[in-house]
């Protein structure tokens, strides 16, 4: 096994490029953008991922991890190619492929053998079958003959647990119609083939479908639970006790079923959109995705709701915020119910004080449009003095142990809306809080 090449050092790239070389294999990841790999070879992360830094630190000790701007250098000596560009929605909510088109293209002008391209990116399904055509285009510019197969690996990364996701799959689905090209591909995972991963081998459309399929199912899977809980409310039923119960049935397992206020980051909006927009083009309807589209919208305005509902008129009312990424262990505020729940008190007249563990970087141009109404503070217990509420959006750890009795003594008020159910109604409100969960009836 020769060079590894990965195209694109964002979220994927980066984490794919990095645990590949963990894996003891040569990788050169290439971006376009000079500061971000000036950067990365002086060990600067430009993610944040628990776990990311002292891999790319240790392989670059070694020598098996580098980063450059050269892809001709990074085509011609590497035998296999991963695409791990961004597939950005288009305004019609499919995915755009300007990026993962330019990369194909640039790596059929450099190539100088057989070479094995791997879609990473979460792409279209057909998208094989193009980059195999923007490719043939250019090799045919050129007057070059040169081999090569197109293979779909796509990946199932959760952003706070990338690294873990990407040592410990459940899978790896490998889509190609080449003997050549799959045996390539189970040599750079050849690490997880002798740790008895399950390898899934099929053909390139089918293993792009799977990585639609499967994030639709969990934005699904989140959005019903949000549906139950907020019927739970009006019935005085819990919707924790509800999920702990349905997820001991077999068939449907306990992932994904816990309330909240919406779905967001790069995945499950981006991917949901792109996957009805799919549909249509195909004549096909896919009705519960469209409407987990919208419910998940409006689960968001629902949140924002809830509180303006228990607190009445908002104007100058100061609330104290715990979290905006849109969850733990991330600084990733993509689509962040954080974004929408604070746009929407902030026009009914409410201030902010913040504080979030990682996410300030991204939230300061997020979230600019009303940066006269946030303060950003360096803890959780600085927000809370002198609010009328605290709000909690992202449930990282270390607010599930909150000093409760600091809190009361800190808020003007004692309204304490948990939007991610990590405290219990009846402690709660036997300690004196107004306390606000979602779906906690009973």
């Amino acid at each position: 096994m020769n060079r590894i090449a990965v195209v694109g050092t964002g979220y994927v790239g980066l984490v794919t490029g990095s645990c590949l070389s963990d894996f003891g294999l040569n990788v050169i990841c290439v971006d376009k953008d000079e500061g971000k790999i000036e950067s990365l070879k002086r060990g600067i992360i430009p993610i944040y991922e628990p776990g990311l830094e002292p891999i790319v630190e240790r392989n670059v000790y070694y020598r098996r991890l580098e980063f450059t701007t050269d892809l001709k250098q990074a085509v011609e000596s590497c035998d296999v190619i991963f695409i791990a560009v961004g597939t950005p929605p288009a305004d019609d909510g499919s995915a755009d492929l300007t990026y993962v088109k330019q990369v194909a293209r640039d790596i059929a002008r450099y190539m100088n053998g057989y070479k094995v391209v791997v879609n990473k990116s979460t792409v279209p399904i057909g998208t094989g079958k193009k980059v195999r055509e923007w490719i043939s285009e250019e090799l045919a510019k050129r007057g070059a003959i040169c081999e090569f197969d197109v293979v779909s690996n796509p990946e199932f990364l959760r952003e706070g647990s990338a690294v873990h996701d990407f040592t410990h799959p459940d899978r790896v689905v490998i889509g190609t119609d080449s003997e050549r090209a799959l045996e390539v591909m189970k040599q750079v995972y050849r690490v997880l083939y002798l740790n008895e991963t399950p390898f899934v081998e099929t053909n390139v459309e089918t293993a792009e479908m799977i990585k639609y399929a499967s994030n639709a199912f969990l934005a699904m899977k989140i959005t019903f639970i949000n549906e139950v809980a907020n019927l739970c409310e009006r019935v005085g039923a819990n919707v924790q006790d509800v999920a702990k119960a349905m997820g001991m049935d077999g068939r449907i397992g306990p992932k994904f079923l816990h309330p909240g206020p919406g779905y967001g980051g790069s995945c499950f909006p981006k991917d949901t959109k792109a996957f009805a927009e799919m549909a249509r083009k195909f004549g096909v309807s896919l009705s519960l995705v469209e409407q987990t589209i919208e419910a998940n919208e409006r689960q968001k305005l629902l949140a924002a709701q809830k509180i303006e509902q228990a607190l009445g008129d908002l104007s100058g009312k100061q609330l104290a915020v715990l979290g905006l990424s849109f969850k733990p262990n991330t600084d990733d505020m993509r689509e962040a119910p954080s974004i929408t729940i604070l746009n929407e008190l902030a026009k009914k007249g409410a201030t902010f004080k913040v504080y979030d563990p990682a996410a300030y970087n991204e939230a300061k141009w997020r979230l600019k449009n009303i940066e006269d109404k946030i303060t950003y503070c360096e803890n959780e217990y600085e927000t809370m003095e002198g609010s009328d509420a605290l709000v909690i959006i992202t449930e990282w750890n270390q607010f599930r142990s909150l000093d409760l009795n600091k809190v009361k003594k800190l808020l003007r008020q004692p309204y304490f809306f948990d939007l991610r159910n990590i405290y219990k109604k009846k402690d709660m409100e036997e300690r004196g809080f107004k306390y606000f969960g979602m779906g906690q009836g009973a």
